[in-house]
């Protein structure tokens, strides 16, 4: 495979990638505002489609599924440093009490979900789909 090869191929993969991202995001925009349904580029083919579909589903069923937590993420990230190992427990004992974890108690989440702070700011999601 020549130079030349490479290059159109990383080309050509990047664009479908591209639109197979810009199909998802309207796709998933369209769901979560309640618009008009979207059309796929016809540069991408079916399989690529459908799971782009089935991603964009898995992204809606997340975001209307929030868990919230009773936690200041942002307080929390000004507190710890990427030196906190977990392995110092006067350090870790020090943020306990600075910061100690919320009362929610154990909860098995067995199906998408977006896990929340306090002020709404997104903390991780979950895609586990049963």
């Amino acid at each position: 495979m020549s130079t030349c090869d490479i290059k159109i191929w990383r080309t050509w993969a990047l664009a479908i990638t591209h639109e197979a991202g810009a199909y998802t995001e309207q796709k998933f925009n369209a769901e979560k505002t309640g618009g008009e349904p979207v059309i796929p580029s016809p540069n991408l083919d079916t399989d690529l489609v459908m799971a782009c579909d089935r991603l964009a589903d898995v992204l809606i069923k997340a975001y209307k599924n929030p868990i919230k937590m009773q936690i200041d993420i942002a307080r929390y990230s000004k507190l710890i440093s990427p030196k906190n190992t977990g392995h110092n427990e006067e350090k870790e004992e020090k943020l306990l009490e600075r910061c100690p974890p919320g009362h929610e108690g154990t909860k098995l989440v067995d199906k998408p979900a977006t896990i929340i702070d306090v002020s709404g700011t997104i903390i991780a999601c979950t895609f586990r789909t049963p």
